[in-house]
Parts: C-alpha cells; structure tokens; sequence
C-alpha cells in the first residue's frame, strides 16, 4: 500500500471514528437525560421521542427513528438528486443502534442522580449541549444525521425559503406537536414545549460554538488620519495583514485612505484597544464574515 493510500485510509478512519463518538454523544443525550425526563426536541428524534410518548413504548424511538430517516432519505435521493454520502447513512444507523442498546446498559441508579434527581431545566441544558457538540462533530466530518435538514432542502427546491430557516420551522412544527400529547393538564403540555425550546436553543448555540468558536473572523473597516500609524501597529504588533484602499468623503470631498483587516475575533479587541489609543476619533465599521479562507486562515478543502 502506498503512503497515499495510507495516509487515505488513516483520515477515514479517524473521520468515522470521530463521528462515532459524536453520534454517541447524541445517543447519551436522549437516553440519559432527554427521554428519562419525556421532553420533547427538534428533528427526527423528535418525532421518534413523540411517537413512543404517544404510544407509550409501544413503537420504541429507535425504530420510528430509521424508518423516518429511510423515507427522508428515499425522497432526497428522488427530488434533489445523489447528493447524501454514506456518512448520513452510517450516522443514521448508527444512531438507531445506539438507541436500541444504550438505555438498557445504562443503570437506573445513573440515570436517578444524573438527570431525575437535578430536574428537567437542568436536563434540558446538558441535554442540549451534548446534542449540539455531537451532531457538530458529525457535521465536521462531512456527515449529517438526517431529518430536518432533509425536509428543509426539499422545501428549498419548490419554495423561496432558506434551509436554516426551514430547518427552524419543522422543528418549532414538531415541539408544538406536543401539545397533543397524553398528559394530566394544559400546563404539563405547555411546560414540555417549553423546555423543547430551551432545549433547541441550547442545541442551536452548541453547534454555532463548536463549528465555529474561535474560527470566527471579522473584517474591519478603520477611517483615519493616523493610518500609517495604526496599519504599522496591527501588522508588527496583532500580525495581521492590512490593505490600504484611497476613498473620497461624498460630503466633505477630502481624499483620505481606508484600513481593511480581516482578523480572527477573538483579535478584535485588542486591535480596537490599538484604534483607540493611537486616534481616538477614528471610525471604525466591524462586520463578521462568513468565512475567511488563505494563509493565517481556513484551508479550502477538497471533498
């Protein structure tokens, strides 16, 4: 075998490894402190955790689970083409395996101190986080676990709405399903929604935190006199690369040069910190880019 195909089937096994970990984070997230506590989220296992609510066991979550995804996947295939790689398809299974097997394994006493004994908000939060760093890592790695994200390019193709925000109307679609769940009152039902939604947004920021955290990069716009001096301070000082542009004030119509920086978030307010000492008056615009790729930057990579 040569290096290269070494080195191939190294990266892919360390990226299945990878997305096995995160789906099982995932997996530990339901069956430790999500569906102990019969709340509720968005996606697929949403709807799988709804149905065995519903059917009180009777249709278990992991099977409604593959059944919805095969579905999905079979209507994805037909209307957008072969556009799902096999890490979906491993991350599915994988999934529906690990909600067959983790609950029994997990012991009673476990699941009472970890998640019955701390509440549900509590519950709700690490149950969120440990969804989103999951499917995060899964996403990472080219993978995606299904559902949602389906039906929302699906609904792209034949609508003017974006993915995201299809993805964010079918699951507030399926935490408001639980209102018609079993339950001794109107305030449980409330209450269960309540803490999908609490659940979702933790899900939501995790993910936002871990794909992008520290790679987050804005691009900033400084106007001022003294931009010699503070292009030389942030090239030295910050090591950042800094592009000088001549620009013309439409209501002064004085020539002046304009700053551009392109810098990792974390970075901005030590350059701000710069701005601010060396001219006080200077203007500056501050916008985040959506992604930044070159030297001191992301790769492009190659799928």
């Amino acid at each position: 075998m040569s290096d290269i195909n070494k080195n191939s089937f190294w990266k892919t096994l360390k990226s299945y490894a990878i997305i096995t970990f995160g789906v099982l984070l995932y997996a530990l997230a339901w069956s430790v402190f999500i569906m102990p506590m019969e709340m509720v989220s968005g996606g697929v296992a949403g709807i799988a955790a709804i149905i065995q609510y519903a059917t009180n066991g009777a249709i278990a979550m992991s099977w409604s689970y593959i059944a919805i995804n095969a579905v999905l996947i079979i209507l994805a295939i037909k209307i957008l083409g072969k556009g799902f790689g096999f890490k979906t398809i491993y991350a599915i299974l994988l999934m529906t395996a690990l909600l067959k097997v983790i609950p029994p394994l997990i012991p009673a006493e476990f699941i009472k101190s970890m998640a019955l004994d701390n509440g549900k908000m509590l519950c709700a939060i690490i149950g969120g986080a440990l969804n989103g760093f999951g499917i995060a890592l899964t996403i990472q790695q080219g993978g995606s676990s299904g559902g949602t994200d389906i039906v929302a390019m699906i609904i792209n193709k034949y609508r003017p709405i974006s993915i995201g925000r299809g993805i964010v109307m079918a699951d507030v679609f399926i935490i408001l399903s639980a209102l018609f769940l079993p339950a001794d009152n109107m305030a449980e039902r409330v209450a269960t929604i309540v803490y999908g939604f609490v659940i979702m947004g933790v899900f939501s920021f995790s993910l936002d935190l871990f794909l992008s955290g520290n790679k987050q990069a804005v691009q900033m716009l400084i106007f001022s006199k003294k931009y010699e001096e503070i292009a030389d301070h942030i090239a030295k000082n910050i090591r950042r690369g800094v592009s000088v542009i001549s620009a013309e004030g439409w209501y002064s119509k004085q020539e002046g040069k304009v700053l551009i920086v392109v810098a990792r978030k974390t970075e901005m307010n030590a350059i701000l910190a710069s701005i601010k000492r060396i001219d006080p008056t200077a203007f500056t615009s501050v916008s985040t880019t959506m992604g930044v790729f070159g030297t001191g930057f992301e790769h492009i990579k190659n799928k």
